[in-house]
């Protein structure tokens, strides 16, 4: 039976992504972990993140699993949601500057606090509820509709230094990085449990995912 490594670093409840994974492949093992020989030991790893970046570093610093998620970013098929996507930038502006993993080259920057829509009304930060996603070819949009709608929540977003780095952008009101993917590594702002079918299906397919792309 596959397994999946969800790295519990002891910020948020991680009840509604284990239901989420179980119900998306209901034989799959799932496995709540902190440690290191339980990551290793599952075939893939979800980075979840909720919470201040800081903190998120601080925690996995403290825990131990900060060179635990350096080496199995390189080894096994890896996604990151949302606060798990932007720590693996090289830095992020929320407080006062947090250095981050640097797996992707480049930077986690705040919102403008005057966005406003097409029409001149005035964009709420944090950016939250359902936007759509343009997506570019890889295994884990299979299925999945171009331009599907999945929920967001977040008042930072990701804009890396590699073009080629970015595998999906949603727009707020101008287009902003919603998802990231290298090798084996597939990470997302928005929230795939959160997100009904599409965000099911997204896990599905990252948990059949043999960490290769197209």
């Amino acid at each position: 039976m596959s397994s999946v490594a969800v790295i519990d670093y002891g910020m948020g409840n991680l009840h509604s992504i284990e239901k989420a994974l179980q119900h998306a492949v209901p034989e799959i093992d799932v496995r709540i972990v902190s440690d290191s020989k339980s990551i290793h030991q599952c075939d893939r790893v979800l980075f979840p993140g909720v919470g201040a970046i800081r903190d998120c570093i601080k925690a996995l610093d403290s825990s131990g699993l900060a060179p635990i998620i350096r080496d199995v970013v390189q080894t096994k098929p890896f996604l990151g949601i949302c606060l798990g996507m932007q720590a693996l930038l090289s830095d992020s502006e929320e407080n006062d500057l947090t250095t981050c993993f640097d797996i992707f080259p480049g930077h986690v920057k705040h919102f403008s606090t005057d966005l406003t829509d097409a029409v001149g009304n005035r964009l709420k930060i944090p950016h939250m509820g359902w936007n759509k996603v343009l997506q570019k070819p890889h295994p884990l949009w299979e299925d999945i509709p171009q331009n599907s709608r999945f929920y967001f929540v977040h008042s930072y977003y990701a804009k890396p230094e590699n073009e080629s780095d970015i595998i999906a952008t949603t727009d707020y009101p101008t287009a902003f990085t919603s998802a990231l993917a290298k090798n084996n590594i597939f990470a997302v702002q928005f929230h795939p449990e959160k997100s009904q079918a599409v965000g099911l299906q997204l896990l599905k397919n990252f948990l059949y995912w043999d960490g290769t792309t197209y």
